[in-house]
């Protein structure tokens, strides 16, 4: 479900960025645009699974709490059929050389699975291809499921950034259940308007949303907010998150407040690629340790 909710913006906290020109304009976001920012949003979302990163979670009780009840900070790395976390310091840096290693060495193991040919892992890759032709059609559905009408343009780091009205569009049918949330939220978005990429999207949930199959509902008034930029040449991911939901699972209420920042991507390619990476860092560690047991 957050997932969803994601892939349109449903989110949001206050102002905008600052800079740049506050006129409005009726004018809708233009076909030229709106092509290259779904092929983007895509784009992004395959990345994930290529692109190494140091994610920081902050959890709070209340989206207004100055100090989180929880901080945890990840490397976050793609293991062909899955993605590793393993836990780092302030720094990025491991706190635990001894517990580092150890998952390492794990992460290894995972990449060398994934990178067989056998009938597990066939099915393994055909699960991730079903979640991503899922998320590719809840992704193309924006382009009906909603009307964008621009309000202005700001300034973003020396870029231009256009911002635009996101609202249900009254005459879209929905395709599925997960479509079906579209009629439900509202926001805006920021287009970078020399590469149609998005830099910025904000939304809310306008009505309470039921998962029937899950007996659960995400309350209105719940927010999420996400800022992307250009990580590497042409690929726009996250840069920060934003989840603000309250809501009810069976008969338990729940309320997620979590606040992720994310940095230093690089990119490790599919596990082919991966595994030599991995497998230096892994030699350098040993001969580190080696070093240092035999030294007076």
């Amino acid at each position: 479900m957050l997932a969803a909710l994601g892939v349109v913006g449903v989110a949001a906290q206050e102002a905008a960025p600052p800079g740049g020109s506050p006129e409005a304009s009726t004018a809708s976001m233009p076909g030229t645009m709106i092509g290259p920012l779904i092929e983007g949003v895509k784009q992004a979302d395959r990345a994930q699974y290529l692109y190494e990163r140091i994610e920081r979670v902050e959890n709070r009780k209340e989206s207004g709490d100055k100090e989180p009840l929880s901080v945890k900070i990840y490397r976050v790395v793609p293991a062909g059929t899955g993605i590793n976390k393993i836990p780092v310091g302030t720094d990025g840096k491991p706190a635990d050389p001894v517990a580092y290693r150890v998952e390492l060495g794990k992460l290894l193991k995972s990449l060398l699975w994934a990178a067989e040919s056998g009938q597990p892992q066939r099915e393994a890759y055909q699960k991730i291809q079903k979640k991503q032709k899922d998320r590719d059609e809840l992704i193309d559905a924006t382009r009906n499921g909603f009307l964008f009408t621009a309000l202005g343009q700001e300034t973003r780091d020396g870029r231009t950034l256009t911002k635009y009205r996101m609202e249900p569009n009254p005459g879209y049918k929905a395709t599925s259940r997960a479509t079906s949330i579209y009629s439900r939220v509202r926001g805006l978005v920021w287009v970078d308007d020399a590469s149609h990429q998005l830099a910025r999207v904000e939304g809310e949930v306008m009505e309470d949303i039921s998962l029937g199959v899950f007996l659960a509902k995400i309350y209105k008034g719940s927010r999420f907010l996400q800022d992307r930029y250009e990580m590497a040449p042409g690929v726009w991911l996250p840069s920060f998150s934003q989840y603000d939901f309250d809501g009810r699972k069976l008969f338990t209420s729940f309320s997620v407040h979590e606040k992720t920042y994310y940095s230093n991507y690089q990119r490790v390619g599919p596990p082919s690629e991966a595994i030599p990476q991995i497998q230096a860092e892994i030699s350098r560690i040993d001969a580190d340790k080696t070093k240092t047991s035999i030294d007076p």
